[in-house]
């Protein structure tokens, strides 16, 4: 008979749950301020100052928005003029090979495609997603979220996590449950 061997159960952080959103943004400061880096926060509704709380950063999303917008009026002028006056020129009545005016529509509707694919691909690429499962979800006390909890989760790849001091921190916050979630 094989024996098999057991992997050691990984574990993915510590979630802190707490009671109302005044609580949570109290707590989000102090765990700032503690300097964790890979934690979030969770709420049934959007918290107004929740982000200033958690010292969250603007995002570069518009910049590659711009950036993919730029290259799609570059491409549509490029191409049109690759087409039309290099590739088959085509001398008609002595007009130039290649008018910017007429070539003004395909650019504006590739400016507008390649927008639309870095906004697509840029907020999914950012966000870490498509991601079909999470650790949290197989928190049982986790599933409240949507309905009427708070929570912190800090993860345990933060390199200032350590398990006993993260967790006395969580608890000094006012949680009112504090559980370990495993991956």
């Amino acid at each position: 008979m094989e024996s098999r061997v057991q992997e050691p159960v990984k574990v993915w952080g510590l979630l802190a749950e707490f009671g109302d959103a005044a609580e949570l943004i109290g707590a989000a400061e102090k765990v700032r301020d503690a300097g964790f880096t890979r934690w979030d926060s969770f709420s049934p509704f959007a918290v107004h100052g929740l982000d200033t709380a958690m010292g969250i950063r603007k995002t570069v999303l518009p910049k590659l928005v711009l950036a993919g917008g730029s290259l799609g009026c570059l491409t549509g002028f490029l191409l049109q003029w690759w087409t039309n006056a290099f590739d088959y020129p085509f001398l008609i009545s002595g007009k130039p090979l290649f008018g910017w005016p007429a070539a003004v529509p395909i650019a504006f509707e590739l400016t507008i495609l390649f927008a639309a694919f870095a906004a697509l691909f840029g907020m999914l690429g950012l966000n870490g997603l498509p991601r079909l499962h999470h650790p949290l979800f197989s928190s049982e006390r986790f599933r409240r979220v949507t309905n009427d909890r708070f929570f912190i989760a800090i993860e345990a790849d933060d390199p200032k996590y350590d398990a006993a001091e993260t967790r006395a921190l969580l608890e000094s916050l006012g949680a009112a449950a504090v559980e370990e979630v495993r991956d």
